[in-house]
């Protein structure tokens, strides 16, 4: 919203001299309505006076109508070329002399055109800035004074703010509501437009004037009608309500048509003026009939739905309520009889009727963030007084006023409230008076108590949090001291959050990016991953209120959300990925209510509240996972690149087992959406001392690849985080690792095993062999990697030979070459009686 500083200013008292703009824009952000920008207006105009034509010569020979006008200031004449026409001899018009200058520095100077000299301007609203009509020049009224500089008689320099309104402050889309705060912030007086110079019979109710009824309480619970005659359509718009629109960001149309939208941005309250002669029959506030359709000013034929709000007349809909009028009633320039309506319709109601015909306007704004209910009378009156006095109209005593009972609300709150929400200290004595600036009547039944009635302009204070966000913004969120809350041992992490931490940097270390995806799924993801029927992925809670029908559903899984992302990225050229994802996944609990219960906000909740919502809520294991497409492995002047296999997504399994020191074994499975073949499965050692599967890893399925639009031989790792947590947390304090000062032993063993047979098993053999060589329980075995595999004829049918670096060291000597040679042969015996093993060549 645009709100010129002046306007506020004849509201409230910021003095002669106004404040600077940029403090205005701090007190006005500081109560909570954002100034997004704020920039001088008509401070770059100098030298425009007021000037009266005292002769015309019509130009002919010209395509266009031209004229040779004198000007004079009252001092001296000069003559000006002028294209207009809708001005005549002894008007009064804004001149531009030679040295004028004109908005957007455009200098004035004298020019010779269609053979005469010219010097100055006779300028038009659109070249004053002040509106967009190009069509004439500005004709001023007769009582301008003669000479005079036409800014400050204009009262054209000011500073426009840019206001964000939040949607639950709909008051503040006004001059009012904004001056008010200012007010407030600033500690002056403050005048409130919406009882300024209203004549005595507002509220009197008349026969005389047009009649009106509500059908439909739900629909509107105000109506208010008033009626003038004798209107002069040709009276123009004057200035200062002209610069005010302009200023606003409205254009100037008519004045009928601008007296109602200068009290909509005054007061707030949209209004609109029926043409009495083109009304039928009484006005009746109702919803739509089937099959009813109106014609809208924006000459558009719509076909009504049954909720939508209309104000109608014996012919049928003649507007669609707080959103736009019809066709068929409009002010026209022969309207002389008018009907001034001024209503509160439903929040609600408007915002849903706007929203389904995609119909925005200034009034809909308005109304779907709640509107003064007191307003329809006051801004009515003002709008017959402002009718009568600039258009000499006059105005029929009374109003007709149809109105629905809406108790007030009431809220009781403890004095102590608003400071137990920040976390200081407030008299309640200025608890009050804060409540009562923002318009609420106080009332104490008890020392400890407050009973608070809201203004009617502020619909949106409904409980005493509402409250307490009033009391706390107006004593000031910088008055709010800072404190630090206490650190925990161990830096304030959980155990469970360092090992969050530990997973995340571990993938990053190993070239994965993190992503977040959305949390929602859709029926058609599972059957893209290929799910048995009954797989339990396949059972999931549904939104009651999904962002987008498509996805109505919470993940059980991490992999489709990852998966699109590797989609859209692969889809805008980036072929090789690596990306990860931690989350949660959202696992229904059998025999779970079916809706979790709603805690109140004005109290902690009790533990029996807690154990409700929890038993409401489904599990939420945490999940991480990676996806890999294209090459692992860069390719460059050092040689070729690598793709990534399904052997890559076991090795993330090993990087994020790695950061949680939690043992594990893998294992070949088959599982969805992985292929059969190129699929691991991972197990970790609990705190139990029994196995848990901990997840998947390896090579997606071909048809899960073409579902998903993937890369081929896309690979995926998924692992329950919840489950290695809980695991991790059994293992007790991370233990310092013992560095041996004597040098390493270096053995390296090639093994030929069944081709079946997996290299972790043989792993883990040779670990079990060389420890238990030792005697003692420990082991000399320092780390085991593997760094060849062959499966060529030499291996013979049906088998792999694989190859091994054993490295040994003694913490407290230097091995000797027996000491080595014996718990070789120890670990190979080992895998040699568990795997069948033979060394290769042997």
């Amino acid at each position: 919203m645009r709100v010129p500083l002046s306007w506020l200013a004849q509201y409230a008292a910021l003095g002669e001299v106004l404040p600077d703009p940029a403090d205005v824009a701090r007190r006005l952000t500081a109560a909570g309505l954002e100034v997004e920008t704020f920039e001088p207006a008509g401070q770059d105009i100098s030298g425009v006076i007021i000037g009266e034509v005292t002769g015309i010569e019509e130009l002919t020979g010209f395509r266009k109508p031209i004229r040779y006008c004198q000007v004079s200031d009252g001092a001296s004449t000069r003559e000006v070329i002028c294209g207009a026409v809708n001005f005549a001899v002894g008007d009064r018009v804004a001149f531009a002399p030679p040295g004028a200058v004109l908005p957007g520095g455009f200098a004035i100077g004298e020019k010779k055109a269609y053979g005469r000299l010219s010097q100055g301007m006779i300028c038009s609203a659109a070249e004053l800035a002040i509106g967009d009509d190009h069509s004439g020049i500005l004709v001023l009224p007769p009582d301008a004074p003669l000479g005079a500089g036409f800014a400050g008689y204009a009262g054209l320099a000011d500073q426009v703010f840019e206001i964000s309104v939040t949607p639950d402050r709909g008051y503040a889309l006004s001059i009012r509501g904004v001056a008010r705060e200012l007010a407030t912030s600033y500690q002056v007086a403050y005048t409130d437009p919406a009882g300024d110079g209203l004549p005595a019979d507002v509220a009197q109710v008349s026969p005389e004037v047009y009649p009106a009824s509500i059908a439909d309480p739900t629909a509107c619970d105000r109506f208010v009608l008033r009626e003038v005659r004798g209107f002069d359509p040709a009276l123009p718009t004057p200035l200062w309500m002209r610069v005010r629109l302009a200023r606003s960001g409205m254009r100037s149309v008519s004045l009928a048509v601008d007296i109602t939208n200068y009290l909509m941005l005054e007061l707030g309250q949209p209004l609109h003026a029926f043409d009495t002669a083109r009304l039928t029959g009484p006005i009746v506030v109702r919803r739509a009939r089937p099959g009813e359709r109106l014609e809208t000013l924006d000459h558009v034929v719509r076909d009504l739905d049954p909720d939508d709000i209309l104000i109608t007349d014996s012919s049928g809909p003649i507007s669609m309520a707080g959103t736009m009028g019809g066709l068929a009633t409009e002010i026209s320039d022969a309207s002389r009889d008018m009907v001034i309506e001024a209503a509160h319709f439903s929040a609600r109601g408007t915002a849903r009727m706007s929203r389904r015909h995609r119909l925005f306007s200034e009034a809909s704004y308005r109304f779907e963030r709640g509107v003064d209910r007191e307003l329809p009378l006051r801004a009515s009156a003002k709008a017959a007084a402002l009718l009568a006095s600039l258009g000499g109209a006059s105005v029929v005593p009374g109003c007709t006023h149809a109105s629905v009972d809406v108790p007030p609300v009431t809220i009781a709150v403890a004095a102590g409230y608003p400071g137990q929400v920040a976390g200081i200290t407030y008299r309640p004595a200025a608890v009050a008076d804060r409540l009562r600036e923002v318009g609420c009547t106080v009332a104490a039944p008890g020392p400890a108590v407050l009973t608070v009635t809201p203004p009617s302009w502020r619909p949106d204070l409904t409980d005493p949090a509402d409250l307490a966000e009033e009391v706390i913004r107006l004593e000031g969120y910088e008055n709010i001291p800072v404190k630090m809350p206490r650190a925990a041992a161990g830096g304030g992490l959980t155990a469970a959050q360092r090992l969050r931490r530990a997973v995340g940097r571990a993938l990053a270390g190993a070239g994965y990016v993190e992503v977040l995806s959305s949390p929602f799924a859709a029926a058609a993801d599972f059957d893209r991953l290929h799910l048995p029927a009954d797989d339990p992925r396949r059972t999931t809670v549904r939104l009651a209120n999904p962002l987008s029908e498509d996805e109505p559903l919470l993940r059980t899984t991490l992999l489709p959300g990852l998966l699109r992302v590797l989609t859209r990225n692969t889809g805008r050229g980036f072929a090789d990925l690596a990306l990860s994802e931690m989350g949660l996944v959202f696992r229904p609990r059998p025999g779970a209510p079916g809706v979790a219960p709603i805690l109140p906000v004005d109290r902690g909740p009790t533990a029996g509240e807690l154990a409700s919502l929890a038993a409401g809520l489904p599990d939420q294991p945490l999940r991480v996972a990676a996806v890999l497409a294209g090459n692992r492995d860069r390719a460059g002047w050092w040689g070729s690149g690598r793709t990534a296999a399904w052997q890559d997504a076991i090795e993330a399994c090993r990087t994020v087992l790695a950061a949680s020191r939690v043992p594990f074994r893998l294992a070949a499975d088959q599982h969805a959406p992985w292929h059969p073949g190129r699929c691991a499965a991972v197990f970790i050692s609990g705190g139990d001392g029994q196995e848990h599967l901990a997840g998947h890893a390896g090579e997606l399925h071909p048809r899960v690849v073409q579902a998903f639009r993937l890369p081929g031989r896309t690979c995926a790792a998924e692992l329950d985080l919840s489950v290695i947590e809980a695991a991790a947390a059994a293992l007790g304090p991370v233990p310092a690792p013992a560095v041996s000062p004597y040098p390493v032993a270096t053995q390296d063993v090639a093994l030929v095993v069944p081709a079946a047979v997996p290299a972790a098993e043989v792993e883990a053999a040779l670990v079990a062999g060389a420890a238990a060589a030792g005697g003692d329980g420990s082991s000399l075995l320092e780390e085991v990697a593997l760094f060849d595999v062959y499966t060529g004829a030499q291996a013979g049918e049906g088998r792999k030979s694989l190859a091994y670096t054993l490295r040994f060291r003694a913490p407290d000597r230097t091995l000797t070459d027996e000491e080595v040679t014996a718990a070789r042969d120890a670990a190979v015996a080992e895998a040699a009686r568990r795997t069948g093993a033979v060394l290769r060549g042997g």
